[in-house]
C-alpha cells in the first residue's frame, strides 16, 4: 500500500465515529512514565464514587426519618381535627353523623385534651391528658397496636382507669394497678379555701409508639372521666378524623370548613406540624447542597487529570491531527476520556449508595453493638433508631447530576486539546 493509500485509509478511519471512543478509552489505560495521572484518574473516580454514595445514603436515612416522624406522629394524632369557634363542641354526636358521610372521611373520634400534673408518691410530671372513646379511637390512631401492657377496651367509663406512656410510668415508677393521682388546673371552692381538682386513678395499661414526646408526656382516660375532670359535661375538646389521603389533607379539609358554612374550625396535621415538617424538608435541601459540593469537587478533579494527560499526549494530538483528525473529534477524545471517569465513579457510587441505604438499619445497631455505643439517645431525639427510605427519583437525579458535572469538567481541558497548533509540536519533535 502507498504512503497516499495509507494517509487516504487513515482519514476514512477516522471519520468513524468510534474510533474517538477507543482512543478515549485506551488514554485510560497507564504506561509506565503516567503512573502518576493514572493515579491521578483513580482519586477522582474514587472521589465521585464517594460523594455519590454519601448523597444517597444521607438523603435515604432523612427521607426515612420524615416518613417515620409521620407515622408516628399522625399515629397518635389525626390527620385533621373539627372543633367549635369556642374551642369546644356541644353537639358533637350530631356532627360525628354529619361525618360519617362525608367523602375522603374514613373515620372520626370525639377527644378531650387538656394538661394536668400526675403524682406518684413523691414523683410529680407534667402530662398532656387526652380523653377517648376506645371504640372509636382505633379507627383515627394507632395507638391500640402500641399497647405495651392492657387492653385499650379495658378503659370503663366511671371506672377511671389510665393509661400511660411507657416512658412516663418509668418515670412515676408506676406498673399496672398502682393507684395515681392526677390534678386539674381547675379548681374547687371549699369552705378551706380555692383547691385544685384532684382524682385518683388506677393504671390499668401502658403504650409506647417508639417516639418519646409521647411516650413520656402523654396519658389516655375514657372520655366520660374526661368530661367530669375538666366540667365539660356532655361537650368534647373536638373531633378527630382520619382521611384516605393524608397528602391531600389541606385540599380536604378546606372543602369540608366550606361544606359546614365555616361554623367549625377545621385544621390538618400539616398546620399542626408545619414547622416541623418545613425543617426537616429544609435541612433535607441544605444537605443535599452541601453533599452535592463533594460530588462537583470530586468531578472537577477530571480537569487536573485532563489537563495533565492532554499535556502528556501533545505529540500524540499533533500527529493525529496531521491524518485529519479534526479539533472537534480531538475535543471528543477528551470528553469521551473524562465521560468513562464520570461514569465508573458514578456507577460504583450509585451502587454502593444503595447497598447503604437499604442496609442502614441494620448495620447501625450492629455498629452500636460492636463498640458499645448508642448514636441516638430516646430521651435526646425524637426516634431512637436510624431509618431509611430509598427513594429512586433521588437517586436517579444524583447519579444524573454527578455524571453532569463530570461532563461539564472535560469542556476546558477538551478545548484546550482542540486548540494544540501540529506545527508548533512537531516542530521539537
Amino acid at each position: 500500500m502507498s504512503q497516499t493509500e495509507s494517509l487516504t485509509f487513515l482519514k476514512k478511519s477516522f471519520m468513524f465515529k468510534p474510533l474517538i471512543f477507543y482512543i478515549g478509552l485506551r488514554y485510560t489505560r497507564a504506561k509506565r512514565r503516567t503512573q502518576f495521572i493514572s493515579f491521578i484518574t483513580l482519586t477522582s473516580v474514587l472521589g465521585i464514587a464517594l460523594g455519590v454514595t454519601a448523597l444517597i445514603t444521607v438523603l435515604s436515612v432523612m427521607n426515612g426519618f420524615e416518613s417515620e416522624l409521620r407515622e408516628r406522629i399522625l399515629g397518635m394524632t389525626s390527620h385533621a381535627t373539627v372543633t367549635g369557634q369556642s374551642g369546644q363542641l356541644d353537639n358533637w354526636q350530631e356532627l360525628d353523623q354529619r361525618l360519617v358521610d362525608y367523602p375522603h372521611i374514613q373515620g372520626t373520634a370525639p377527644f378531650i385534651n387538656g394538661q394536668v400534673m400526675i403524682n406518684a408518691d413523691r414523683r410529680v410530671s407534667g402530662t398532656m391528658l387526652s380523653g377517648i372513646l376506645p371504640e372509636n379511637e382505633a379507627k383515627v390512631s394507632e395507638v391500640a397496636s402500641k399497647m405495651k401492657e392492657g387492653k385499650l377496651t379495658d378503659l370503663v367509663s366511671g371506672e377511671y382507669g389510665i393509661i400511660l406512656g411507657l416512658e412516663l410510668a418509668n418515670y412515676l415508677g408506676v406498673v399496672v394497678g398502682d393507684k395515681i393521682t392526677v390534678i386539674s388546673p381547675q379548681v374547687n371552692s371549699t369552705p378551706a379555701g380555692v383547691v385544685p381538682r384532684m382524682r385518683r386513678f388506677t393504671v390499668i395499661g401502658t403504650f409506647q409508639v417508639g417516639m418519646y414526646e409521647y411516650d413520656r408526656n402523654m396519658a389516655l382516660i375514657h372520655l366520660d372521666d374526661a368530661a367530669k375532670l375538666f366540667r365539660l359535661d356532655s361537650a368534647v375538646s373536638g373531633l378527630r378524623i382520619k382521611l384516605d389521603d393524608l397528602f391531600n389533607a389541606p385540599q380536604i379539609t378546606h372543602e369540608l370548613s366550606q361544606a359546614l358554612y365555616n361554623n367549625y374550625y377545621v385544621s390538618d396535621w400539616t398546620v399542626a406540624h408545619s414547622n416541623f415538617f418545613r425543617a426537616i424538608q429544609t435541612e433535607k435541601t441544605v444537605m443535599f447542597i452541601i453533599l452535592l459540593l463533594i460530588v462537583a469537587v470530586a468531578a472537577f478533579n477530571i480537569v487536573s487529570t485532563l489537563v495533565m494527560v492532554v499535556t502528556d499526549k501533545r505529540g500524540d494530538i499533533a500527529i493525529l491531527k496531521t491524518q485529519g483528525l479534526t479539533s472537534p473529534s480531538v475535543m471528543g477524545i477528551f470528553m469521551v476520556l473524562g465521560a468513562i471517569i464520570g461514569a465508573v465513579g458514578t456507577i460504583i457510587g450509585t451502587v454502593f449508595g444503595v447497598i447503604l441505604a437499604l442496609n442502614v438499619e441494620t448495620i447501625v445497631p450492629a455498629i452500636e453493638k460492636l463498640f458499645h455505643v448508642q448514636f441516638m439517645a430516646a430521651d435526646v431525639y425524637y426516634i431512637s433508631e436510624l431509618p431509611s427510605k430509598l427513594v429512586w427519583t433521588d437517586v436517579y437525579s444524583i447519579a444524573g447530576m454527578a455524571f453532569f458535572l463530570s461532563l461539564l469538567a472535560t469542556i476546558y481541558p477538551a478545548w484546550q486539546a482542540a486548540k494544540i497548533n501540529p506545527a508548533e509540536v512537531l516542530r521539537y519533535e
